[in-house]
């Protein structure tokens, strides 16, 4: 593919999924969709967002024993956040919440329940939509030049404004890893910031930050996805990083971040 009809992305998809695209976009586009089959499937991936709440959910009520269904029902509120699904996409920025619509909703709706039965980890939900998410990247969602130290500090102070953060490129940059870019996402009505990097050897992998009250916790590893997550805590923030890169390394990294953002 060269760079006069480059891949679009998941945002540009979404975009074309509600016509709000130029006409000059929409015919770059379907070209691409007649002959490149990877962006053909991400596209008819990204549009099961767009079926009803009560159609996707079918299947798993007809599967669902009655009698522990009915009981478990009480204590989810399913229909608590009605929203429409265009709102959704944009509001997660578009392929996230697409994501969840077509591929996590029913997952987090029976994590849901074993949440409240079993009480687990509460920040163990968060972590495993953020893996569903990142297990989505290629090098080529990341494709393109970085930003620039100006442009990342940019970046990086509209998260601060939401998460009461204070982050630096210094801080958050990664040895050997490009940074590619800060953004704001939204979890459970909670900011949740993503700043994306591209390791040459194993591809994407993400710092993702939350607020958190569950108070300081020291860093623990986990896998998810066939990625490698190391999360930890701080007084007001749970942090993880997630990516390919072999868990001694990512450990590293991890702890190098802790210090840094702790500072």
């Amino acid at each position: 593919m060269n760079d006069k009809n480059p891949i679009p992305t998941d945002e540009e998809l979404t975009a074309y999924i509600d016509g709000e695209l130029s006409e000059i976009e929409v015919s770059r586009i379907e070209a691409l969709l007649g002959s490149n089959e990877r962006v053909a499937a991400r596209l008819e991936f990204l549009s099961q967002s767009s079926l009803a709440f009560k159609q996707a959910f079918e299947p798993l009520l007809a599967a669902a024993p009655k009698a522990e269904l009915d009981a478990m029902l009480g204590i989810v509120p399913v229909a608590a956040k009605p929203a429409p699904v265009r709102s959704s996409r944009r509001g997660f920025l578009g392929a996230l919440a697409a994501c969840l619509v077509a591929g996590v909703v029913a997952d987090r709706a029976l994590m849901g329940i074993r949440n409240r039965v079993h009480a687990p980890d509460e920040s163990s939900e968060w972590r495993a939509v953020v893996a569903e998410y990142i297990a989505l990247y290629t090098a080529d969602t990341l494709a393109g030049p970085s930003p620039s130290d100006d442009a990342q500090a940019e970046q990086l102070a509209r998260l601060d404004d939401k998460l009461g953060l204070s982050l630096s490129p210094e801080a958050v940059s990664l040895p050997g890893i490009e940074f590619k870019r800060a953004q704001l996402l939204q979890y459970d009505d909670k900011p949740l910031a993503q700043i994306a990097y591209l390791d040459p050897e194993t591809g994407p992998l993400a710092l993702c930050i939350v607020r958190s009250d569950v108070g300081t916790k020291e860093p623990d590893v986990e896998g998810r996805h066939g990625m490698n997550v190391v999360y930890w805590s701080n007084a007001t923030h749970a942090f993880m990083l997630i990516g390919r890169i072999p868990i001694d390394h990512m450990q590293e990294l991890a702890e190098d971040v802790r210090k840094k953002t702790s500072a």
